[in-house]
């Protein structure tokens, strides 16, 4: 990997938290605690600040759909006015805590649509397109904070499990209609958090914390940050009877206290840290603190839940990633909230790492887990974090940002043995002494990786080719643009027929011994031969070597990559005018 471009955060956001990214077009949204920028990322060499848009709150992570950004807000200093200052009364109409949709038509001008209160807040959300709708997109949001006293926000009532009124224990959908977002509304508040169990403890986890307890969600960098049936997983592995990593953390944010009587029972999960969706499939990945669940969105505003797994070595089940085809899903674990050092050497692998499950039957299926291999100091926080999809095609290809342990790239493609192939790190912001940073996402967006640096503002990463990545598949995953995009709401990658897209499958026929050498060779010569021909002959050639490729599949070690290499040389066929 290749560093190719660092800016700075702007004047007005200089030593502001920078939080999550979202991607429109040819601009760059960051989001910060302070507000947001808007990068003009034409030239990824030369990102221009086109935007900063001062709103301070907490987390500000950002979604993007069309002309509107929304933006997550949970912190009580958040005002109705964007402005600076706070809000000091406990209880106060100036307060915003939910989510801002902001129209950015005019990106020079952003003008504030409306605030969409809700009870707990938003600590991150997730953007929501329903296939088949043009009309409206939804939000999902995920508020971590205690519930509001209802002089504040009329309608939110603390309570616990059994409570039909409680804020808690549900989810808040909010549907946007697309050609007038000043009324978007709150439309659902499914409880998909029922019968569900506490999560597993893991004591020499938490000795190696340094503390007793588990994780408080959040942590020091919060979260997109910060911090069903038998769900099974690994070592420590919980399953439906059992109570997932973060035992405390459910009794922690319990409900019931304000009059000050005893504690309630610690119960599962109340709420989500963040949810990511796949529309195509009709699932969604649900990290939420103790658990991790699978969800079925096929009816976007009412989503309810399959499955769930629990897991001891899962401290905060933090964000979740699906593999392209969403038949495997990757759950991330942000043990120590994002501010600790966490990848030390003394540190298990299992912790604070992803854990990779297949989606079988609607069920969760453990298999392993994932982390950086590399060690860090002890003066650098780093621990699992956001990352996307790479659309290297034939395999499942993931960059991910571990804070100071710098972005990681690996292959997943085998659910049961991921591998590194390659990584870039920046090394720790001071070498004697912990201090916040590092990236807080990692995303692939139209050929290049955009970080986002707590403290550093706004990275640009090129990948380069490498024993592990060929140039035709990097050339592959290129061809893939996509309008807009944001992380939480996954897309699915088609590729346009090419013949970089061909190649990459001969090189990784070539990669696992798929088919012999002799027979690599002659059909890199076809290829070349045919991309130099007339249309006419091209198609020709072309249509021949996919009804030869398919004959052949039958008798390779890799049958399944030669018949995706011949529907590969056969769209290319058909392409040729």
């Amino acid at each position: 990997m290749q560093l190719i471009s660092t800016t700075p955060p702007g004047p007005k956001v200089l030593g502001s938290t920078h939080s999550d990214l979202a991607f429109t077009g040819k601009y760059v949204i960051q989001g910060n605690y302070d507000g947001f920028e808007i990068y003009d990322v034409s030239n990824p060499k030369k990102p221009i600040l086109a935007q900063s848009y001062l709103c301070p709150a907490s987390q500000n992570d950002v979604s993007v759909y069309s002309n509107l950004v929304f933006m997550s807000s949970e912190a009580n200093n958040s005002r109705n006015d964007c402005g600076f200052g706070g809000v000091p009364e406990p209880v106060s109409k100036d307060r915003v805590r939910g989510i801002r949709i902001f129209d950015i038509s005019d990106v020079a001008h952003p003008r504030l649509v409306t605030s969409v209160q809700t009870c707990r807040g938003s600590h991150t959300h997730t953007l929501v397109t329903q296939p088949g709708d043009n009309d409206n997109v939804y939000i999902y949001v995920s508020g971590t904070a205690q519930v509001r006293p209802a002089e504040e926000l009329p309608g939110c009532m603390d309570g616990g499990l059994d409570d039909p009124n409680t804020a808690r224990f549900r989810l808040e959908v909010i549907k946007v209609p697309l050609a007038a977002p000043d009324k978007a509304a709150i439309v659902s508040s499914p409880r998909i958090f029922g019968e569900l169990p506490v999560a597993p403890g893991n004591p020499e986890r938490d000795a190696a914390s340094g503390r007793g307890g588990a994780n408080p969600p959040g942590g020091a960098a919060g979260g997109r940050g910060g911090a069903a049936g038998a769900g099974t997983a690994g070592a420590g592995a919980a399953g439906a009877g059992a109570a997932a990593g973060a035992a405390n953390a459910s009794a922690a944010a319990a409900p019931g206290r304000r009059g000050g009587g005893p504690p309630s029972p610690p119960t599962g999960p109340n709420q989500c840290h963040d949810i990511t969706v796949y529309p195509e499939v009709g699932l969604a990945g649900g990290a939420c603190a103790g658990l991790g669940l699978l969800l079925d969105i096929h009816d976007a505003a009412h989503p309810t839940r399959l499955d769930f797994a629990a897991d001891a070595n899962m401290s905060f089940w933090h964000s979740a990633t699906f593999s392209n085809d969403g038949k495997k899903v990757l759950f991330t674990d942000e043990w120590g909230g994002g501010g600790a050092p966490r990848c030390r050497d003394t540190d298990k692998m299992e912790w604070g790492a992803d854990a990779l499950f297949s989606i079988e039957n609607n069920k969760l299926v453990f298999h392993t887990y994932y982390k950086m291999p590399a060690p860090q100091t002890i003066y650098e926080n780093c621990v699992a974090h956001n990352g996307s999809l790479v659309p290297i095609p034939g395999r499942e290809v993931m960059i991910q940002a571990w804070y100071q342990g710098g972005v990681s790239l690996f292959d997943w493609t085998d659910v049961a043995h991921p591998k590194e192939i390659g990584f870039f790190d920046r090394g720790p912001i001071d070498g004697t002494r912990l201090v916040l940073g590092g990236s807080w996402s990692a995303y692939w967006y139209n050929g290049y990786i955009y970080s986002s640096e707590i403290m550093r503002g706004l990275d640009v990463i090129e990948l380069l080719p490498s024993g592990l990545i060929t140039k035709n598949e990097l050339d592959a995953a290129k061809t893939v643009q996509v309008p807009f995009l944001n992380v939480q709401d996954q897309q699915k990658y088609v590729w346009p027929p090419s013949f970089a897209l061909a190649r990459a499958y001969v090189d990784q026929l070539e990669r696992s011994n798929g088919l012999a050498a002799a027979k690599i060779a002659d059909i890199r010569s076809q290829l070349t031969a045919a991309e130099k021909q007339s249309a006419s002959a091209r198609r020709t050639s072309l249509t021949q070597l996919a009804a030869q490729l398919n004959g052949e599949s039958a008798g390779s070690s890799d049958g399944a990559k030669v018949k995706m290499l011949a529907s590969a040389v056969g769209d290319l066929a058909n392409a040729s005018h």
